[in-house]
């Protein structure tokens, strides 16, 4: 990128008039981001999609490029500057207004006025309409450059965060709680407020403020799940961000009842209700994009907690090569999942990652040539070109129904939630031994494991040695923020602990995040898969049906050409994309 002034626009003339002619393919291997024969591939697989999607998509889906590397050649194209905001003197009076909404709105923020023009970095420098909304608001002829869309975001948290900052907000919605509210929160906890009276107390405007505070901060600062968590003196608010939890708020007691119930209402759940748990799903637009979110309410001591989980919809079209798997690994996995039949299991612990996987995988696969069904509980993310079956009990509806009801509609590849019982396992096999190629997960703490599984449910080892094609374990580690990475020398117990004995006599270096605003001072910003691929072969059959023990299977698996999750998790740890603390963390203590 060309030297920045404090504006964060460059100084030097920029000519694109034979820029703005070129494809965006032709650019790339122009200015060697990609090869000839990686645009011809993309090419190839963006011909192959059932939706629409751009060639620079693609292509950072294929992991050919970054998307910043994209947005470089996207600025070349249409003739603007493309500027990376964590270099850039923000200019708060500028964004005072337009305002915090359109400037999430537009995607937005002002950066300075060099020349008379107020400089604004967008996520679409082409939208004329919010160019000339933005014109009259800033009183100013309004130059666009180009930006990353979460650099954006970020930008205008920072801008407004001496503004409106979430305890500020949070304090003017409770001064807006009256005594008449405050007295009918204490005639809830007693039991004695009536359902109609509740159902107005949470159409006040403080607490639908107070609400939608909660989950749009939730996705401003990329949580996958809120915890409300009524306790004695107050309620808590945490978020888990890169799968660690933070204390988001402290709320008091008051805001309890009317809080919960307006949860409940916008998740369509019964507010008399508060003995039994309950399960609905949220939508809100946040940031200009469309949310949903999974609630889950739980009786407890102090009152009903509740959990929801953010869903991402943009999570199911990450693409296998963004997942983290290794070169060799994508390779072999890639091959696997184009069998015809056969089981594949994906299996890890909760919140390691499993969904996102099989989505993935499915994404991939679909084409309108192929009938793809899937049974889950409950259906997440809405793929389209897919029949998706959502689990419901109350109406006879189980994985296992399901399935059996799926093997008549003439699927070509089924995907089954979770493998939970022995019925749902024997016609999963079933399905995969009669020509059908069946996804699903497990709960095991490595691959080799997941066939001890399958015999404990009752499975005959001859069924699971004739239909099991492979197992993925996966987990996830959180990966070093960019931003503040730097280079440090671990301890060396620890680095033996990790096995990683050739660092000790060789000079390797390892890294970590000193902590940021990027990253909220954690040193880490996302997350990145792990991964240990299992397929099965004749030697791995031989030891199903002799019912051997894991770690037979495990050896045979290594020998068969697996890497197992630790050494995953150390050549990561070597590459520089996560720390050795967080491997040990969440390998060799889970």
């Amino acid at each position: 990128m060309r030297s920045l002034d404090r504006t964060g626009v460059s100084g030097s003339a920029f000519d694109s008039s034979k820029m703005a002619r070129k494809f965006l393919g032709q650019l790339l291997v122009e200015h060697g981001y990609i090869t000839q024969e990686q645009l011809h591939q993309a090419l190839e697989a963006q011909s192959g999609l059932p939706t629409a999607e751009a060639l620079g998509d693609t292509l950072v889906s294929m992991g050919f490029i970054s998307e910043r590397d994209k947005l470089r050649c996207l600025a070349l194209q249409w003739g603007v500057e493309f500027v990376e905001l964590d270099s850039v003197e923000l200019q708060p009076e500028f964004a005072r207004r337009i305002g915090q909404e359109l400037a999430r709105r537009y995607k937005a923020i002002p950066i300075g006025q060099p020349n008379g023009k107020v400089v604004v970095a967008m996520k679409d420098p082409n939208d004329i309409y919010a160019i000339d909304h933005l014109r009259l608001l800033l009183g100013a002829d309004v130059e666009p450059v180009l930006a990353e869309e979460e650099d954006i975001l970020q930008a205008i948290s920072r801008t407004f965060a001496n503004d409106a900052s979430v305890a500020a907000a949070v304090d003017e919605a409770l001064k807006d709680i009256d005594l008449a509210d405050v007295q009918l929160a204490s005639e809830v906890e007693d039991g004695e407020i009536s359902v109609e009276v509740l159902r107005e107390m949470v159409e006040e405007a403080p607490i639908v403020r107070l609400s939608n505070l909660i989950l749009t901060r939730a996705v401003q600062d990329g949580a996958s799940d809120i915890h409300i968590e009524p306790q004695r003196e107050c309620v808590k608010v945490r978020y888990r961000i890169d799968g660690i939890l933070h204390d988001a708020m402290t709320l008091p007691r008051k805001v309890q009842a009317s809080l919960i119930s307006r949860l409940k209402i916008m998740a369509n759940l019964d507010i008399a209700e508060k003995r039994a748990p309950q399960d609905g799903r949220i939508s809100i637009v946040a940031d200009g994009r469309h949310w949903d979110f999974r609630v889950s309410t739980l009786p407890a001591v102090f009152g009903e907690k509740i959990v929801i989980r953010v869903l991402d919809k943009s999570a199911i079209s990450i693409g296998l090569q963004r997942l983290g798997l290794l070169p060799r690994t994508l390779e072999q996995f890639e091959m696997l999942i184009q069998r015809t039949y056969g089981i594949i299991i994906v299996t890890g612990p909760t919140g390691s990652g499993k969904s996102t996987t099989l989505y993935s995988v499915l994404s991939k696969l679909n084409s309108p040539e192929k009938n793809v069904v899937t049974i889950e509980d409950p259906v997440e993310y809405e793929l389209p070109g897919i029949t998706q079956v959502g689990v419901n009990p109350r109406a006879g509806l189980t994985f296992a129904t399901g399935l059996r009801t799926m093997l008549r509609q003439d699927p070509d590849i089924i995907m089954v939630g979770e493998i939970r019982d022995s019925e749902t396992a024997l016609i999963a096999i079933e399905a995969a031994l009669t020509g059908h190629l069946v996804l699903s997960t497990m709960h095991t703490n490595d691959a080799p494991g997941a066939i001890a599984r399958l015999i404990d449910m009752g499975i005959e080892p001859f069924l699971i040695a004739s239909s099991l094609a492979g197992v993925l374990a996966q987990r996830l580690l959180r990966t070093i923020c960019t931003r503040c990475k730097t280079p440090y020398s671990p301890p060396m117990d620890a680095v033996r602990r990790l096995g990683i004995t050739h660092a000790i006599d060789q000079q390797v270096t390892f890294y970590r995040g000193a902590g940021c605003e990027w990253c909220k001072q954690t040193g880490y910003k996302g997350r990145v898969g792990v991964f240990e691929l299992m397929r099965v072969n004749d030697a791995i059959r031989d030891l199903t049906l002799q019912r051997a023990s894991s770690h037979l299977v495990k050896e045979a698996a290594i020998n068969n050409g697996m890497m197992t999750l630790k050494e995953d998790a150390t050549e990561k740890v070597l590459l520089g994309v996560t720390t050795l603390e967080e491997s040990l963390r969440v390998i060799y203590a889970g």
